[in-house]
Parts: C-alpha cells; sequence; structure tokens
C-alpha cells in the first residue's frame, strides 16, 4: 500500500478509518523503514474490532444511545493517541448527525426525477430545512459534550481535532452551526476540516453556496479533503480534470497554506488517473499529502 502511495509520487498519508488494528500497528513498526510521513488520521483509526465493514458512523457523538456516545469519544481519543505515536499533528472526525432525517436522499431522487428548479424539489427542500433547524440545537449540544472530551485529551497530546463538513444535511454540524459551535467549544486544539466534494454536492442540491462558505470559514481550516465531483453527485474523483464541477483555483486561495491538502481518491480509479490528477495540481498549487 505504502509502496504505490510513493509509486504515485507522494510521501505524507492520512490513516483511514478502514484500518484495522493489525495493520495500523504494521504500518507503526515499519513507519521508521519505509520513511513516509503521516499527516493525519480519519477517525476511527484503527476501526473497532467489533465493526466488520469501514463505516466511519459507526458511533456517533450525536446517537440517542449513551453507551455509543461514550464509545465514539473513547475511539476518538484512542486515534488522538494513535496519531501522536505516528508524529501526526491532526484527526479528521464526523462529529455525527440527525439519524431521523433522510432529507438528502429525498432531495437526490427529486432531482432527478423532476429536476432541481421544479416546484416539487422547492418545496422539499424548505421543508427538508425547516425540520434540519428545528431539530438541530439537541444534536449540536450533544456533539459539544463528546467534543469537550475529546478537545481535552488533544490538547494534552498537542494534536489538532478537525471537523468535518458532510455531504448529507443531516450531518452534525450544519454549515449555519459550525461557526457556533467552533465559538462554544473555545478550543485551540479543535478546528475545521473542509471537504471539497462534500460542499460542492450540497452546492448542487442547492443548499449550500461553495465559494461563499469557504471565504467565511477557509481562515479557520486545518487542512481539508482534495476530490472532485463530476455532476451531479458522483465524487473522489482526480481534480482538476475538465469535466470536474469544483473550482479549485478559485477556492484553494480561501485556505491557509499552512493547511493539509490530503487527495482522497475512490479506489476504482487507475493509478494513472491519480497521477493525472496529482500532476495538475502540482502545476497549480503545491504538493498534496
Amino acid at each position: 500500500m505504502i509502496e504505490e502511495i510513493f509509486s504515485l509520487g507522494l510521501r505524507r498519508i492520512e490513516l483511514g478509518h478502514g484500518l484495522k488494528a493489525p495493520m495500523v500497528a504494521d504500518l507503526l513498526k515499519e513507519q521508521p523503514r519505509l520513511g513516509f510521513d503521516v499527516s493525519s488520521l480519519h477517525c476511527f483509526c484503527p476501526l473497532p474490532p467489533e465493526v466488520l465493514a469501514d463505516n466511519p458512523d459507526c458511533y456517533e457523538l450525536t446517537s440517542h444511545r449513551s453507551d455509543d456516545r461514550r464509545r465514539a469519544i473513547r475511539l476518538a481519543m484512542q486515534t488522538v493517541d494513535m496519531a501522536e505515536r505516528f508524529g501526526a499533528k491532526t484527526v479528521v472526525l464526523h462529529a455525527g448527525r440527525i439519524r431521523s432525517l433522510h432529507g438528502t436522499a429525498r432531495l437526490r431522487r427529486l432531482a432527478f426525477s423532476r429536476g432541481l428548479l421544479s416546484k416539487a424539489y422547492a418545496r422539499a427542500k424548505v421543508e427538508v430545512v425547516r425540520r434540519r433547524e428545528a431539530l438541530g440545537e439537541k444534536y449540536l449540544q450533544r456533539a459539544l459534550d463528546g467534543l469537550a472530551q475529546i478537545a481535552d485529551h488533544a490538547a494534552k497530546m498537542e494534536i489538532r481535532v478537525g471537523i468535518e463538513n458532510r455531504e448529507d444535511y443531516e450531518a452534525v454540524p450544519s454549515e449555519r452551526e459550525v461557526q457556533n459551535l467552533l465559538q462554544r467549544l473555545d478550543s485551540a486544539h479543535v478546528g475545521y476540516w473542509h471537504d471539497f466534494g462534500h460542499a460542492q454536492i450540497k452546492q448542487h442540491l442547492g443548499l449550500l453556496n461553495h465559494a461563499q462558505w469557504l471565504e467565511k470559514i477557509g481562515p479557520q481550516a486545518l487542512g481539508c479533503h482534495v476530490h472532485d465531483v463530476l455532476w451531479p453527485f458522483t465524487d473522489h474523483r482526480p481534480p482538476l480534470a475538465l469535466t470536474g464541477e469544483v473550482d479549485f483555483p478559485a477556492l484553494v486561495p480561501k485556505i491557509p497554506r499552512t493547511a493539509e491538502f490530503v487527495f482522497e481518491m475512490s479506489p476504482s480509479l487507475s493509478p494513472e488517473a491519480v497521477r493525472d490528477g496529482i500532476a495538475r495540481w502540482k502545476n497549480h498549487f503545491a504538493e498534496p499529502s
């Protein structure tokens, strides 16, 4: 796996949420010999032993089950500990979602069947936003309670926690809630992690203006997941291709130069496609992780 990444011209990696404990242990053991740097870890890393398939949302800080919330906190702290062992400075985290809502799936279906400019889509979007806003604070508070504990632990390890934006409108926090959450949390070790593809999908659904959002939140970004989107919802594509929808040249300058830029590519892509995307990126910007 590491050799394939090296063959793409990269030397820094993010350890993902699908890695099982034995593989993480092997990577830690082999890191000095192989000579790779770790930019970040994505919660939960390693994958919890009781979870058989890759699922970063297997436990959520917003769950109505207190045991699941405690498990999510514990696993996030373990990921922070693992980041410290690898020499990484950042942990990427999904804060949770409102599981009782299924508005994004409904909007996607309507976008295909009726069109984004149809009255049916407009009515559905208003209803989705109304329901999400009515429920948001309760779930935001659950996320804050868990993040406060994770932030305290991360501060002891000098690790930063980046809360990732999600493609689903049910996710917590929503874009409207991010700055409120960060202000209430008031931790120097917690910030925002921007996923270009997720934000673009929300723009395609008429739920977000990608450029305006980054104008507001960009300075607080600790890092980014870089991938492009084919219209309307096919993501994890190489960036800067003619078929891509993300306007990287306009958006990337809104992110601090100190932020991590991590390629997050679909496993279905060929090495050549990924290598071409990396080459285009290097021609426009600095090297990704």
